[in-house]
């Protein structure tokens, strides 16, 4: 089995979305951990302030069948993918680590995912999995967290719920 860490997030009705998320993981892979959910502005675009989580899993699916998973469940979930890169999105689940994985493509597939270094990734991360070792630092997510220059702010915690926003 591999630890897999994902980073989850989302602007519209992002309560909703990211419980919808959050249960269709722990359905089809068994227990998760998950991280606490943290409002934070939207980067790269003006728009709604997103929520943030991440969430920890074991699984034995290969990596790209994995990401294919997932991207159909942001497609369930109404994410449209064709307006720019930087766009509110009902549902975004990324990959940030699949084991000590380090992948650079084909395509979008990059592990450790680039946007590890943005603390709406990296604190819910390492809330959940503060010992995971990214394989590129060699550094701890706890470590890595300690060093962000966002490390001592305070984050706006929010309780999803199924029927929210």
């Amino acid at each position: 089995m591999t630890t897999v860490l994902l980073s989850l997030g989302s602007n519209v009705q992002p309560r909703r979305y990211l419980h919808a998320a959050v249960a269709a993981l722990a359905e089809r892979f068994g227990a998760v951990v998950v991280s606490p959910s943290y409002r934070t502005a939207a980067v790269g675009f003006e728009g709604p302030a997103f929520l943030n989580n991440a969430v920890m899993l074991q699984t034995d699916m290969p990596l790209q069948e994995l990401d294919d998973w997932l991207h159909a469940l942001e497609d369930a979930h109404g994410r449209d993918r064709t307006g720019p890169r930087f766009s509110d999105r009902t549902l975004d689940v990324d990959v940030v680590f699949y084991g000590n994985l380090v992948v650079e493509g084909p395509g979008h597939l990059r592990i450790p995912r680039p946007e590890l270094k943005h603390a709406f990734v990296l604190k819910p991360l390492a809330d959940i999995a503060p010992d995971f070792v990214d394989p590129v630092s060699g550094l701890t997510l706890a470590a890595l967290w300690r060093a962000h220059r966002q490390h001592d702010e305070v984050f706006e915690t929010v309780e999803l719920a199924p029927d929210a926003d």
